[in-house]
Order: structure tokens, then C-alpha cells, then sequence
């Protein structure tokens, strides 16, 4: 009798979560309060000035937050021009059979 096998139970561990979405990802990031602890992280406590490898990670990461907000208005504004497009086809195709209408009419 082998008494350490007794005592080597398997332990089953839990299935790991999937890592979350790139949109999952922005929306944290856009719901985060001004004083949330991902965005304070890098200051350093008892110093008045930052040392400058954190003045250029917080410049990288204003940019990074820029370009974020800025791609959100490209996005809104690719819909709001698709949308004008499509009234504009619907505007131009009446337009279209209007006029032939109008040279009918003519003849």
C-alpha cells in the first residue's frame, strides 16, 4: 500500500474567463471615473515632480485616450454620412422620376 497516493488528490481548477473584447475594453475605459485607480497608478506619492519615464507614459497615454475619443467620432460620423447617403439616393431617385414626369408631359 502506497500511503503518499492517498494524500495526492487532483485538484480541478475552474476554466479560465475569456479575456475580454476590444469593445469590452473601450467601454471600461470610457466609464472610468476621472479618480479611478488605473488612471492615479502613476503618480508617485511624496514626490512633487514626476520622474520622466512617467511624464512620457502619461503623455502616451493622453494621446492613446485622444485617439480613442477621436476614432469614436469618426465612427459617429461614418454613420451619420451613410445615413445622409442613403437620404440622398432617395432624394436623387425621386428627383430622377420627377423629371422624366416633366418631359412626359412636354411631349
Amino acid at each position: 500500500m502506497n500511503l503518499g497516493s492517498k494524500s495526492k488528490k487532483r485538484v480541478v481548477l475552474p476554466s479560465r474567463p475569456e479575456p475580454p473584447t476590444v469593445d469590452q475594453i473601450l467601454e471600461d475605459i470610457s466609464k472610468a471615473a476621472p479618480d479611478d485607480l488605473v488612471f492615479s497608478i502613476l503618480e508617485q506619492t511624496g514626490e512633487n515632480s514626476p520622474r520622466p519615464a512617467d511624464t512620457e507614459v502619461e503623455l502616451r497615454f493622453q494621446q492613446c485616450r485622444r485617439f480613442l475619443e477621436l476614432n469614436e467620432k469618426l465612427e459617429e460620423a461614418q454613420g451619420r454620412m451613410q445615413q445622409q447617403r442613403e437620404e440622398l439616393q432617395v432624394v436623387g431617385e425621386q428627383l430622377d422620376r420627377d423629371v422624366a414626369e416633366v418631359k412626359c408631359q412636354t411631349l
